[in-house]
């Protein structure tokens, strides 16, 4: 695996790289050697943000989070699936939409101006989009509810399409994948996908960076969602063992699944920048 060159800015994954959560998002474990790295990339002024496909927090409200960790992390360095939501809707024009999640999984919306209603509320189903994150709770009468939207012409967006991410008690669905799987049986809609692995995720990523996605290094656990959007983008893709995917699973990768390199240890991020 060839060692990365021309690296100018840097995206961490958060469950498995960073830190390992309980399954209810909370109890952080914070990782070997993460503290260390980006304190270090802070005193060198070193571009990075924190991607979570996670939607239940607001960005500032994890970010705040991660710093009471320990984690070196500034509100606007960490971002969500809902950010990029929230910008895909105003740039397509989208003014109202339904959302099946916790109010956490709106917020950027609403930031962003669009108006947002959740299952229950008056006029549920008359929206331009539904966004579907973090819900436990949903029942089928959300289901339904977002199914009428879409028959009645609704966009379906989804905070993501992983079914499992890293816990500190192991693989843990990812909510929002179940929940889309049944509204696009139902429906047939295709579901515009704003978390990793999207390119609409990584985009906003170097434009939050300030360059081109080819130059970015994308540092996760998961060869189909961290490492499958750093071949998507042409950017380069660093792998760690410590959350989804074992050192050997990541051997047996191929093709776009197949990181340019597996890390040791987090503080070997630093030999990959120039």
């Amino acid at each position: 695996m060839r060692n990365p060159t021309g690296i100018a800015g840097l995206m961490f994954d958060v469950d498995g790289t960073l830190l390992l959560s309980d399954r209810s998002l909370s109890g952080y474990e914070v990782l070997p050697g993460a503290v260390d790295l980006l304190t270090a990339l802070r005193e060198r002024d070193f571009p990075f943000v924190l991607f979570t496909n996670g939607s239940h927090y607001p960005p500032a409200v994890q970010a705040a989070k991660l710093r009471e960790s320990g984690l070196p992390v500034e509100d606007a360095q960490m971002l969500t699936p809902s950010v990029v939501t929230a910008d895909h809707m105003v740039r397509g024009g989208i003014r109202r939409a339904l959302v099946l999640g916790t109010r956490g999984v709106g917020h950027s919306l609403a930031a962003a101006g669009i108006e947002t209603v959740y299952p229950g509320e008056a006029r549920a189903a008359e929206v331009n989009a539904v966004y579907v994150g973090w819900h436990p709770e949903c029942t089928m009468k959300d289901i339904e509810t977002a199914a009428h939207a879409i028959w009645a012409g609704a966009t379906l967006y989804a905070a993501s399409d992983v079914p499992f991410f890293a816990t500190r008690h192991g693989r843990t669905i990812g909510y929002s994948f179940a929940i889309v799987g049944a509204i696009r049986r139902l429906t047939g809609a295709r579901a515009t996908v704003t978390g990793k692995p999207s390119l609409h995720a990584l985009r906003l990523v170097a434009k939050r960076l300030g360059s081109p996605m080819r130059r970015l290094a994308v540092v996760g656990d998961d060869p189909i969602v961290e490492v499958v959007m750093a071949h998507r983008g042409g950017a380069t893709a660093l792998a760690v063992s410590t959350g989804m995917t074992t050192a050997e699973e990541w051997r047996r990768q191929t093709g776009t699944r197949k990181p340019h390199r597996v890390l040791h240890s987090l503080s070997e991020v630093l030999a990959c920048l120039p």
